[in-house]
C-alpha cells in the first residue's frame, strides 16, 4: 500500500498504462498529500486527450470540489467566454489544475468554504499528476492561468506579471514546451476594474491563439 500523506503522489500513479482514463481512475484514490482528507473528491482534469491547448490553473474551487470537474464555476465560465473572444473554442482545450485537491478554510462547519492557496510542498507532491498528463495529452500550447501554476511548472522564481502575454519556449518535466502565461481568471473576477481585467485576459489568450495558427 502507498505510504499515505508522504507528500508525494507518485505511488498511486499507475505503474505502467498511463491513459487519461487510467490516470484519472488512479487519481481518485490519492492521498500523497494532508488535502484529501478534507476534500470532498480529487478532481482531475477534463478535456479532449488529443487537445492542441492545455490550460493549468491553482487548484480546484468549492464547486469542482462538490462536481468533481475543473473550471465548473464562475471562473471556468468567465475562462470559457474569454477563451471564445479570443477565438479559441473551449471544447477542444484540456483543463486542469497544478493542484488536485480543494484546499479551504471553514469557521465552522456548514459555513461557506474559502479558498486557501496550497503551499509549494503541496503543489510539489501534486506535480506527478500533472507531469502524467503533460505526458498523455502532449498539447502543443499551455496555457498558465496565475501564479501558482506557473510556480508548479516554472519554479519558484515564475513572476506572471513579468511574463504574462509572452509566447515563451520552456523544458517541462523532460520535453520542450511553448507556452503563455496569462492571470487566472478568479483574479478577474476579484479586480475593482473587471471589464479591463477582462480584456488584459483575453488579450493574452489571442496570443496562445495566434501560436496555435
Amino acid at each position: 500500500m502507498p505510504p499515505e500523506d508522504a507528500y508525494t503522489a507518485t505511488p498511486f500513479l499507475p505503474s505502467s498504462r498511463r491513459s487519461l482514463p487510467a490516470l484519472r481512475k488512479a487519481a481518485a484514490a490519492c492521498r500523497g498529500c494532508p488535502l484529501h482528507h478534507a476534500a470532498t473528491q480529487t478532481v482531475f482534469g477534463a478535456g479532449k486527450a488529443t487537445a492542441r491547448i492545455m490550460l493549468v490553473g491553482e487548484q480546484p474551487g468549492d464547486q469542482e470540489d462538490r462536481k468533481g470537474t475543473p473550471f465548473v464555476g464562475p471562473a471556468g465560465a468567465l475562462l470559457d467566454r474569454a477563451l471564445a473572444d479570443a477565438g479559441i473554442d473551449p471544447a477542444e482545450a484540456y483543463l486542469t489544475n497544478a493542484v488536485k485537491h480543494f484546499k479551504f478554510t471553514q469557521s465552522e462547519p456548514g459555513k461557506r468554504r474559502i479558498h486557501k492557496a496550497p503551499t509549494l510542498r503541496e503543489t510539489t507532491a501534486c506535480a506527478p499528476w500533472l507531469a502524467a498528463e503533460l505526458a498523455a495529452v502532449k498539447p502543443e500550447l499551455l496555457v498558465v492561468l496565475g501564479a501558482t501554476a506557473g510556480k508548479a511548472l516554472l519554479g519558484s522564481s515564475f513572476r506572471v506579471t513579468r511574463v504574462r502575454g509572452t509566447l515563451l519556449e520552456e523544458e517541462i518535466h523532460g520535453r520542450p514546451q511553448r507556452l503563455v502565461p496569462t492571470v487566472h481568471p478568479s483574479a478577474v473576477l476579484r479586480s475593482d476594474d473587471r471589464d479591463a481585467a477582462y480584456q488584459g485576459l483575453v488579450s493574452d489568450l489571442k496570443v496562445a491563439a495566434r501560436a496555435l495558427g
